[in-house]
């Protein structure tokens, strides 16, 4: 076993095999199939996909579907999607919990038959309000006392749909004083006359995640049910579950910190509704927090799942700065994005004493980190494009790139010295004319002169028109916790979250990228060929790291 700093989880499970020689672990990812998963989604998976890889273990994925109003097979479609390009593949096999719905039915008329549970009349309201406070314990059912025969009955009919929704409900018999409010009663399954995305119409009783979960995990072998904190005060009923079915083999829950990212929003609920009113472009929005719009935005698994190492595992709430996962993929772009030319506000630039129908090539570096990555050849021509805001002609102070009677270097190529500017009627700049030097290329000395600037160019011939879609936080807000009880998440999301720029300059071989291939552009950042759009490119960070400063 590698010899590797572990976090509490791994503790535990180290103890429970020194513990137990012949424990094999057993990990499990459960989502609910009712929308997109998300970074936060990436570290449940990362801790029980590596657990179980650490300790040759196997680790499952199990479709929590046991909610047929709100689950759709796309959402099971996009989680496999999701979870094997993360390179987390379900070496314990892939599970649906609805495919246990017999066996939790048949487990829920062993504890009506033990007088472990009964069928309930209370409304959700009328429970509510039983249930109690966490200073005042709650009262009884007037239902709690049935008798095991006609709780058999009625628990019979439920599954025969002979009740509408709401009516009825199976409680497990446990105790309405309990201070663990999880422990007062709770219901283990409810009438739901909607047809399901597996099951058809087979069933209108569905059970609970309290009831099912413990129970798929036992029938699966897991041995650590891993999962985030809210799930702690639930712990007591996961084991009650599993004890009171006598399991001979019982799974072990525990928790861990949820993932908190600055200037982001986890709720799925949300998320949904931002698709469904198309304040964004869909679930792979680039802007979204989910895998899938992280993965159109140009990060890679590798990034993501180093953002969850080193954000760390902990028991203790703690808000991870979105920079440190925009530092993660820039470290690791830095080192394998080819360098390519894009101008985003060109204008152009005339060399008048320079050749017309002459074509020379330049060499540039596809990636100075990369020895082996080589160089490739830029054409340079009479007519050229440079970066709007490389040229002032008014300049400020200490501005070193191009001006009016000013010299600048182009980049790996001529020295040139700005001559004259041509407007348009609207007084617009229209083309800028220069001349070179040509004495000056790449390789040959400056005779003395100091020129401070280098500004990037392009071919106007050999270039192509792209868009470039330039994304941004989607809140303004820091701490999504922060925001006041009258306001809502719609109340900080940022305007200018997305620029679209159109008319762009590129070289002609990023014609030919492939969708989702990734570069750096120089002097500007990095970016990802679009796999939505065609002839789009997305910037996924931009070349500015500060957080390792912080």
């Amino acid at each position: 076993m590698e010899d590797v700093k572990t976090n509490f989880l791994e503790e535990i499970v180290e103890a429970d095999m020194a513990a137990n020689p012949e424990l094999r672990i057993h990990t499990r990812f459960p989502p609910e199939p009712n929308g997109y998963l998300h970074i936060g989604s990436a570290k449940a998976i990362w801790i029980n996909s590596t657990i179980a890889k650490k300790y040759g273990g196997k680790f499952n994925l199990r479709y929590d579907d046991t909610n047929p109003a709100k689950e759709d097979n796309e959402y099971v479609e996009s989680i496999y999607e999701d979870l094997t390009w993360l390179g987390a593949e379900p070496t314990g096999g892939v599970f649906y919990g609805s495919d246990y719905f017999d066996k939790c039915y048949e487990y829920a008329v062993k504890l009506i038959k033990e007088g472990k549970a009964y069928v309930c009349d209370l409304s959700a309201e009328e429970m509510r309000e039983y249930r109690g406070t966490l200073t005042v314990p709650g009262k009884n059912s007037p239902w709690r006392d049935r008798s095991v025969e006609e709780n058999l009955d009625l628990f019979e009919r439920m599954k025969n749909g002979e009740f509408e929704d709401g009516t009825h409900t199976l409680r497990a018999k446990i105790d309405m004083s309990s201070p663990n409010m999880n422990m007062r009663d709770p219901a283990i399954y409810r009438i739901v006359h909607t047809s399901h995305h597996r099951q058809g119409n087979k069933w209108c009783i569905y059970p609970l995640y309290d009831f099912a979960h413990p129970i798929q995990d036992a029938i699966e072998g897991i041995t650590h049910s891993l999962c985030s904190l809210e799930f702690e005060n639930h712990r007591p009923l996961y084991d009650w579950v599993v004890d009171n079915i006598d399991f001979d083999k019982k799974p072990k829950q525990r928790e861990f910190a949820r993932l908190n990212v600055t200037y982001t929003v986890m709720s799925k609920r949300y998320l949904r509704q931002l698709v469904e009113t198309q304040l964004v472009d869909g679930w792979d929005d680039p802007r979204m927090p989910t895998i899938c719009g992280l993965r159109r935005r140009g990060f890679t698994a590798a990034s993501i799942f180093d953002f969850v190492e080193r954000a760390g595992v902990a028991k203790a709430y703690s808000l991870v700065d979105i920079e440190l996962l925009e530092h993660c993929i820039r470290e690791e772009l830095n080192m394998t994005a080819p360098r390519r030319v894009a101008i985003l506000d060109p204008i152009k630039v005339v060399v008048t004493n320079y050749p017309e129908d002459k074509v020379e090539y330049f060499e540039l570096p596809n990636n100075p980190n990369d020895e082996n990555a080589g160089k490739r050849k830029v054409p340079f021509t009479r007519e050229l494009y440079i970066d709007r805001s490389d040229f002032e002609e008014v300049p400020p102070p200490k501005f070193f790139r191009m001006k009016p009677d000013g010299e600048v270097r182009l980049m790996g190529a001529y020295i040139v010295k700005c001559n004259e500017i041509v407007k348009n009627e609207d007084g617009s700049i229209k083309e800028i004319r220069c001349t070179a030097d040509i004495e000056t290329g790449s390789n040959m000395p400056l005779d003395g002169r100091k020129i401070k600037g280098t500004i990037h160019w392009l071919s106007a011939e050999y270039s192509d028109s792209v868009d470039v879609m330039l994304y941004d936080r989607l809140f303004t807000i820091e701490n999504v916790a922060d925001i006041p009880e009258d306001k809502t998440y719609n109340d900080y999301l940022n305007p200018d979250s997305l620029k679209k720029l159109t008319g762009c300059r590129v070289e002609k071989a990023l014609n030919d990228a492939k969708d989702g291939e990734k570069f750096q552009f120089v002097r500007t950042g990095y970016f990802v060929k679009d796999t939505k759009y065609p002839n789009t490119f997305n910037r996924i960070v931009g070349l500015k790291d500060s957080y390792p400063k912080k």
